[in-house]
């Protein structure tokens, strides 16, 4: 089932910067899909098109059926709640517990208490940080932190998981460990992953969909496990 779509999309920039031309593909329901690229490829740009952060200068993206470009200012809300992001530097809020930063993602779209900590301590359960609920961001190990940026990101059950750059501050072992947890929210949960990396080890150890972007152009879709990433790439 189809559930994001980028039909000829192009990006320019009030600079004159083309970040994407003519970008054409479809990503569904519960694939995981690396994206892949040097800087000012146009990776980024292709990741915040997904969540309205950007807007097509030409063409269209359609995410779960909405028309991302088309959606006015104060509809947002409503593609968002279809979509959770994990950043790589994490965007915790310090004065809140881990409990806390994972019940706010959903005090915000007016749930009821009772309702919130079953999803939250569920969530956390998902990530490993049961026991960690009263702990503040600033106890917590990078690794942790990412955690808890992942399940507030999941709480919401949402049908889609964007990754950017979710390892980039995180050591080799640690990178591992957050994939695993990844990985597994796509295995057991059926959730569509899409993750944008500069991390080689990782797109080869995964083995899965990888879309390389080359100033602005979609080089190549590689259908799972024929993507193999050297160090010139």
């Amino acid at each position: 089932m189809k559930l994001i779509e980028f039909k000829n999309v192009s990006k320019v920039y009030k600079n004159g910067v083309t970040a994407l031309a003519d970008v054409s593909v479809t990503i569904n329901k519960g694939e995981f899909v690396f994206v892949i690229g040097l800087t000012a490829s146009g990776k980024s740009t292709f990741i915040k098109m997904l969540y309205r952060e950007e807007k097509p200068t030409k063409g269209n993206v359609f995410v779960g059926g909405l028309n991302v470009g088309k959606i006015r200012n104060g509809k947002v809300y409503k593609l968002r709640r279809k979509i959770g992001i994990v950043f790589q530097d994490f965007k915790l809020l310090p004065k809140l517990t881990v409990y806390e930063n994972v019940a706010f993602a959903l005090e915000c779209v007016g749930m009821k208490e009772k309702d919130i900590r079953p999803k939250v301590m569920n969530a956390l359960e998902r990530v490993g940080l049961k026991s960690k609920i009263r702990s503040f961001p600033g106890e917590l190990s990078g690794g942790e932190q990412q955690r808890v940026c992942i399940a507030r990101a999941i709480v919401n059950e949402p049908k889609i998981l964007i990754c950017d750059e979710p390892t980039g501050n995180l050591d080799p072992e640690t990178s591992e460990e957050i994939m695993k947890v990844i990985n597994n929210i796509n295995k057991d949960l059926g959730t569509t992953i899409i993750m944008a990396t500069h991390d080689k080890d990782i797109v080869n150890r995964m083995q899965k969909r990888v879309l390389l972007i080359e100033q602005g152009v979609l080089a190549g879709d590689y259908a799972k496990g024929s993507y193999k990433a050297h160090e010139a790439d």
